[in-house]
């Protein structure tokens, strides 16, 4: 697909215009999410809804601990924090909601829970001492393969997965994936996943299951519109732009790179064989497509700064267009 400035634009007037109209901002935008799980109440109902712990292991209080800043762009955080306490015992939790899956989302989820952990030891600390750390990531896209959508990482011995040594433990929930209906044993959970999915700017009627829970009841008013200033509510319609416009990229630059990918590879198959050519034509084919939408993007006008955000290309690559 052809990359149009001019029709993006027109979406994201339409999601403007559709968001003013509406009573409910999603709950998935850093800021909404962010102000939901900054109470207490909250966070403790939905770390002990989706997170797989042993009887006894609840929490029952937390204590917030600062977290990194990140970039503007929501797929390229610069730390994929978006809450970060530890309870009574001195566990850790790492909670994240990441819009668009990305290659290297695994590793940098296993990088900030790693730094996280080894952040506790000091040189006069005993390894004895060092508290369990949970990476809770809530993924609105699909990741994984098949259609289960929650998934927990351990360190387990290869051939006995009952052998485990303890310390990070990574939780992925992929909300593409999740169907209201396959969960009727664990109500809270249910709730939790039922209010990320289906409350939104289209939102007109509460479903009475939401409203009945307290602590859902709770967290839909603090997604009301009402609730924020009008800098806020500008700066969560430039979030949802920003998402249309890189999941266009994306969509875009797969399907003209596997175009040009299949033309190049075909030609230079000859050479150095089909894979290697496909691969190779595919990557052009990416490269080209980034080039030519940021120097359509640049004749727009565009801030360099977006620019690069949303290509992926270098400031001096965009300045020599």
């Amino acid at each position: 697909m052809q990359f149009n400035f001019a029709t993006l634009q027109n979406i994201a007037n339409f999601a403007k215009k559709r968001c003013s109209m509406s009573k409910y901002l999603d709950p998935r935008y850093d800021l909404t999410f962010k102000a939901v799980f900054e109470h207490p109440d909250l966070i403790i109902s939905f770390l002990n809804a989706l997170l797989p712990f042993k009887n006894g292991e609840v929490i029952t209080e937390v204590e917030y601990l600062p977290v990194e800043l990140t970039n503007e762009s929501p797929f390229k955080k610069f730390s994929i924090v978006d809450v970060r306490c530890k309870d009574q015992n001195g566990r850790q939790f790492l909670v994240e909601m990441q819009m668009y899956w990305t290659d290297e989302f695994r590793q940098r989820v296993l990088f900030n829970a790693s730094k996280a952990y080894v952040k506790q030891a000091d040189k006069k600390s005993d390894y004895k001492s060092l508290k369990p750390v949970y990476s809770l990531n809530i993924v609105n896209d699909r990741g994984f393969d098949g259609e289960e959508y929650f998934h927990q990482f351990q360190l387990a011995e290869k051939g006995n997965p009952d052998r485990i040594i303890e310390g990070i433990e990574l939780v992925f929930v992929e909300l593409k994936k999740f169907k209201p209906q396959t969960l009727a044993e664990h109500t809270m959970k249910r709730l939790w996943l039922r209010f990320l999915t289906e409350i939104n700017e289209k939102t007109q009627e509460v479903p009475q299951e939401l409203l009945d829970s307290p602590e859902i009841c709770k967290a839909m008013s603090i997604v009301e519109r009402g609730a924020y200033s009008d800098a806020q509510l500008e700066a969560y319609e430039k979030y949802w732009d920003t998402v249309s416009a890189e999941i266009t990229l994306i969509n875009g630059h797969y399907r003209k790179g596997l175009r040009e990918g299949e033309e190049i590879g075909l030609q230079e198959g000859l050479k150095k064989g089909k894979a290697e050519g496909l691969k190779e034509g595919e990557e052009i084919g990416i490269k080209k497509e980034k080039l030519d939408n940021a120097r359509k993007m640049k004749e727009c006008g565009v801030d360099i700064n977006i620019i690069s955000s949303v290509t992926g290309l270098s400031k001096e690559e965009i300045e020599k267009l």
